[in-house]
């Protein structure tokens, strides 16, 4: 170990991974007020050095005697720094190390070297537990989604910035990633570590209790999925009341709500699909009507389930709320709208006022990735057409699972990748839409069966994808110049750009579209 330790430095090459990082992390910690931080992976010091440069009370900890001997060194030889080092094992932090920070740092791709799962747990409860009330953990690891998928690409820009020294995986399975590290004298040494997958991280990081987690690939709120050589998660412990949590959208969220609050989309879907409803429709001919199409998928949806009045029924992404209206004016049911927009919501309020229906229908403000109700307080959770758009599909499922009652039904509609899709194929719609990823038809089918629900039908209805946002786009072309002074020219043309993109999308066969159907 200690030959390596040496050769780290090589690896990291400090003044090239100053450069690289630039002030993100620096930034996050001091956008939140924070003063002092446990930097627990310190290595050979470069992130402590860093820290104290900027001002920031640190205490640098990790698990080995020799890399903190090395740090040690480091902080006098870069700026004179005396590091306050502590030798500590992560499942045994409060036992290691004393106080509360306002923050915790686990950088370096550190985290990847606890092999089970119940160590991690233990390792996160530490971190949280050692957090000051609104503390923040920001912790690291090598994007290992491309690499156990095949698309192992590192590029070398960001973190590892030694160009002598190369760092390649030697063996990768689900159980291990085995990488090999080689120098210029020839010297080779190997590091085992756990190949972490992002989504799983996230969940273990809200399941020990973290409010918010954000994550960046490569310092970038916006990336495709296997571009990143890294993703950094920035886990908050904050509590926030129901009444902030609209605050606390992830960015993918934040995104589509700003999107859809906008005068330029609210115009639009107002116009074009007539402001009832936002999703994929079912056609009989080229030329049929927009609003008639959408009413069809909410009437095929509806067949599947038994529907009373007292069926209590959940709208998640409800958009205008016209599958509501028919719900409540069908079945005499109750049903809450949940939706990110207040520009839609408020228009949904009014239009339940008109059709003298508002005493069916509760109109939310809020996010499906926190959905503000109680557990098990509703026996059809209904959804179309808007998990696209977060950017944290798991946690939705979660959240379902959570709202539905047992024997109650999920039924949902949702744009998606095939299980086999062409990644290229599927690029520009994920630019259009700032998604690094779509869901997959055994996306959902896995994540059901994780959370205890069980599959009933999946009606496959792929061709309606591309047929919908065809005739959309037609109709946009035909009523463009009505729409000429309420909606800006380049709004328009990167609505035309992406329609076709659905449409060529749809025709290519890496897209999935259908009604799925799940029981708790």
């Amino acid at each position: 170990m200690t030959g390596f330790v040496d050769k780290w430095d090589e690896l990291i090459d400090w003044k090239k991974r100053w450069v690289s990082e630039g002030d993100f992390f620096v930034e996050q910690l001091k956008d939140r007020g924070v003063e002092k931080v446990l930097d627990a992976a310190t290595g050979t010091g470069f992130h402590s050095v860093r820290l104290l440069e900027e001002g920031f009370e640190t205490v640098s900890a990790d698990g080995s005697a020799e890399m903190l001997a090395k740090a040690f060194s480091n902080g006098q030889s870069y700026g004179g720094h005396i590091l306050r080092v502590v030798q500590a094992d992560w499942r045994y932090l409060n036992r290691d190390v004393h106080g509360t920070y306002d923050a915790i740092i686990c950088l370096g791709n550190s985290f990847t070297h606890l092999f089970s799962e119940r160590d991690r747990r233990k390792a996160l409860a530490e971190f949280y537990a050692m957090l000051k009330h609104d503390g923040v953990l920001i912790l690291d690891q090598r994007n290992y989604d491309a690499l156990l998928d095949g698309h192992y690409g590192n590029s070398h820009t960001y973190y590892y910035c030694g160009e002598e020294v190369s760092a390649e995986p030697d063996h990768v399975d689900d159980g291990l990633a085995r990488f090999r590290y080689r120098f210029p004298d020839q010297s080779q040494y190997y590091l085992n570590m756990f190949p972490l997958r992002k989504n799983y991280v996230r969940r273990l990081m809200r399941e020990v209790g973290f409010q918010r987690v954000d994550t960046y690939g490569d310092f970038q709120e916006t990336y495709q999925a296997d571009e990143p050589d890294f993703f950094i998660h920035i886990a908050e412990k904050g509590y926030r009341s129901d009444d902030e949590l609209t605050e606390a959208y992830s960015s993918a969220v934040q995104t589509a709500r700003d999107y859809y609050n906008s005068s330029d989309a609210d115009t639009f879907y107002h116009t074009i699909w007539g402001g009832t409803d936002i999703h994929v429709g079912l056609y009989q001919s080229e030329q049929d009507d927009i609003g008639e199409a959408s009413v069809r998928t909410v009437e095929r949806m509806a067949g599947k389930v038994q529907i009373t009045p007292d069926t209590k029924v959940i709208d998640i992404g409800a958009g205008y709320g016209g599958s509501a209206r028919y719900l409540a004016g069908t079945y005499g049911c109750h049903v809450t709208c949940l939706n990110l927009s207040e520009v839609e919501n408020e228009r949904n309020r009014e239009k339940n006022r008109d059709e003298g229906l508002d005493h069916l229908i509760d109109v939310i403000d809020g996010s499906f990735e926190d959905i503000p109700v109680q557990d098990n307080g509703f026996d059809l959770v209904w959804s179309q057409d808007a998990f696209l758009h977060s950017g944290d599909r798991i946690r939705v499922m979660e959240e379902v699972a959570r709202i539905i009652r047992r024997g109650g039904d999920f039924v949902f509609t949702d744009p998606m990748a095939t299980d086999d899709a062409d990644r290229q194929a599927l690029k520009p719609i994920l630019q259009r839409l700032h998604l690094d990823t779509m869901g997959t038809p055994g996306f959902y089918d896995r994540e059901a069966a994780r959370l205890g629900l069980t599959k009933v039908e999946f009606e496959d209805l792929t061709p309606q994808l591309p047929n919908h946002y065809g005739r959309v786009l037609a109709e946009t072309e035909r009523r463009e110049s009505e729409l000429k002074g309420k909606i800006s020219d380049e709004y328009l043309e990167h609505m035309k750009t992406g329609l076709r993109n659905w449409v060529n999308g749809g025709k290519s066969g890496s897209l999935a579209w259908g009604i799925s159907h799940y029981r708790a």
